[in-house]
């Protein structure tokens, strides 16, 4: 789920030629961003609506890609991955064409948390995990200095993740 906070009603663009969003709508999107395995009915009680009706409205923000999906937020220390960076990554203009194909690489490498495709100097964000500064460094070296495409990366440590306020672990 979104960890944006959707709280007060507002008009929202479509969303892939969808209509607009409606009050319930917005209700129901704060709810589930809050608490994404709330149980349908209480979903529905706290949007106002029957239960059939509230099923109906999640299944149609679901195909209208407004609710992208439901997931665990596990944190990688956890899982013994505790050094977290963020790496810049430049990529060579004549790779320029085969951008989304090198995103679709990234996000399949076990590291890496998330990749954001990016306006500015750079054209990637991307946030790993790694169980040291080692593994940090074999993934630099392995998964982007080799990589015929990069032209150069930068490499940021995260010290302290501070959640956004409205989201589900700030509640």
């Amino acid at each position: 789920m979104s960890n944006d906070s959707l709280r007060a009603p507002r008009a929202v663009e479509p969303v892939r030629g969808s209509s607009a969003l409606d009050a319930v709508d917005l209700v129901v999107l704060d709810e589930l961003a809050r608490d994404g395995r709330m149980t349908n009915s209480a979903l529905a009680a706290a949007a106002g609506i029957a239960p059939s009706t509230c099923l109906g409205r999640v299944r149609n923000l679901m195909e209208r890609g407004v609710i992208r999906g439901f997931h665990a937020d596990i944190d990688p220390a956890a899982l013994g991955r505790d050094l977290q960076a963020m790496i810049a990554v430049r990529v060579h203009s004549e790779a320029r064409s085969h951008l989304a194909e090198f995103g679709r690489q990234m996000a399949a490498v076990p590291e890496v948390e998330n990749v954001y495709f990016i306006a500015g100097a750079d054209d990637y964000l991307i946030h790993v995990a790694t169980a040291s500064s080692d593994a940090l460094r074999r993934f630099v070296l392995d998964h982007l200095s080799a990589h015929p495409a990069v032209a150069s990366t930068e490499t940021i440590l995260i010290f302290e993740h501070i959640q956004a306020a409205g989201s589900p672990e700030s509640a």
